[in-house]
């Protein structure tokens, strides 16, 4: 949230509500579909890797990328 500038900057970068984003807080978790959008939004400062590692497993190493 803070690389972003708070819950409604993030919610506004990727086109959700600051309700999403709040809910998201709660919850301990991002789902998977907002992923992208939020490491595009804070350009990569954090990874879709890192958000849910359960669902994009380990990040890719680097020469790997797109295998």
């Amino acid at each position: 949230m803070k690389l972003a500038g708070g819950q409604t900057a993030l919610a506004r970068r990727i086109g959700k509500t600051q309700s999403h984003v709040a809910q998201w807080l709660r919850r301990g978790q991002v789902g998977p579909t907002v992923c992208i959008p939020i490491e595009f939004a804070v350009g990569g400062q954090v990874t879709r890797y890192e958000l849910r590692p359960d669902v994009f497993g380990e990040p890719p190493r680097p020469g790997e990328a797109g295998r």
